[in-house]
């Protein structure tokens, strides 16, 4: 919105400041962090109010998460608030990359909501059936993949390797709306413990700005050898707003944790990196930046098909965070030490922007 008015004025006196991307993205990141400290308690009470006995805890889960019944979920909201509102104001709303960002965004929140709606109004730990779920998700991610690769070629860069790809012409749209609903999940199963999916998302949001940034750069892009990906750079304003909306979030949600965001939250999140990691054509740098995520899928559908085959598990628990509580660390440990392993990981990731 104050873009548009200052292209209006076409950007003259003070108003020159938002033909920068670097200054709507810092606005952008303190917008969201301010309106969500602001409203966060008022969020926290409301939740507190009407859901009574708060999150469902699984009884066969750690014993320390039990401590932890009464405290309310869906504290996505306060993040969706916070994070659209920034959107709104300092993003360039004729971007098509931005409006499938939010609508990922809006519409994972939504079905996150209706989950733990589900879960809390049936005092379930089941919430949708998964197929339900699965099925919804796909069709927001389709409809993004679809508005996305309208801009886009349909080519599959290879990270490390200055110009190499594959072309995966029509199935392009498939594997675009694959990565959505991969990333939502993922971020959706690290959210376990108290802060643990919040700050790798914070991380790999900061990531994918400065390689947003860097891709919608036709002079970057080329001396850096990866996929120039013009108006890819507003998606740095994008990434900034999660970070705002996250740190809030995580004000909140420090141990011990006065709100959990819930599916509401880690759906959206999740489902935003994947398609912003879409929108600037680094899928595969994604997996290696959010690889915290994908070896926390990857734990679940092993001891899943393991189990299923030989009737015994891989892991004490699954996902692998709970699997290391069962050996005894401490919940802030686990915490602490997969939060280094993500900043490992985004470096790792931002090496790829191979130097020629």
């Amino acid at each position: 919105m104050l873009y548009l008015i200052a292209e209006w004025f076409h950007f003259e006196g003070l108003s020159n400041l938002f033909r920068y991307q670097s200054f709507r993205s810092g606005a952008a990141l303190m917008t969201a962090l301010g309106l969500g400290l602001l409203i966060g308690p008022r969020f926290i009470n409301m939740l507190r109010v009407r859901q009574g006995k708060g999150q469902p805890i699984r009884e066969d889960g750690p014993q320390s998460h039990l401590a932890k019944r009464g405290t309310p979920t869906m504290g996505g909201l306060m993040i969706l608030t916070a994070l659209v509102s920034a959107m709104i104001l300092f993003m360039d709303m004729t971007n098509p990359f931005v409006w499938a960002c939010i609508f990922v965004t809006v519409g994972f929140g939504i079905i996150g909501f209706l989950d733990d709606y589900d879960k809390v109004s049936k005092r379930s730990t089941a919430g949708l059936s998964s197929k339900l779920r699965l099925a919804l998700e796909f069709v927001v991610a389709g409809i993004a993949a679809y508005i996305i690769v309208s801009q886009l070629n349909t080519n599959l860069y290879v990270p490390f390797l200055s110009g190499r790809y594959i072309p995966l012409g029509p199935f392009y749209y498939v594997f675009a709306a694959f990565v959505i609903v991969g990333a939502g999940n993922a971020v959706n199963l690290t959210d376990g413990l108290d802060g643990l999916a919040t700050m790798p998302v914070i991380i790999a949001a900061g990531t994918f700005a400065i390689i947003c940034y860097l891709a919608g750069r036709v002079d970057y892009a080329t001396y850096l050898g990866i996929p120039h990906v013009p108006r890819a750079g507003e998606l740095a304003v994008f990434c900034a707003g999660i970070i705002g909306a996250c740190l809030a979030f995580l004000w909140f949600n420090a141990p011990p944790a006065a709100v959990f965001m819930g599916d509401t939250g880690s759906l959206a999140l999740g489902g935003a990196l994947g398609c912003i990691a879409v929108a600037a054509h680094h899928e595969i740098v994604l997996a290696i930046v959010g690889g915290l995520f994908v070896l926390e899928a990857a734990s679940v559908i092993i001891q899943v098909f393991w189990f299923k085959r030989t009737g015994r598990r891989v892991f004490r628990m699954a996902p692998i965070h709970h699997h290391f509580e069962q050996k005894g660390w401490k919940e802030s440990t686990v915490v602490i030490r997969f939060w280094i392993i993500s900043i490992v990981l985004a470096v790792i990731g931002l090496s790829t922007l191979k130097l020629r």
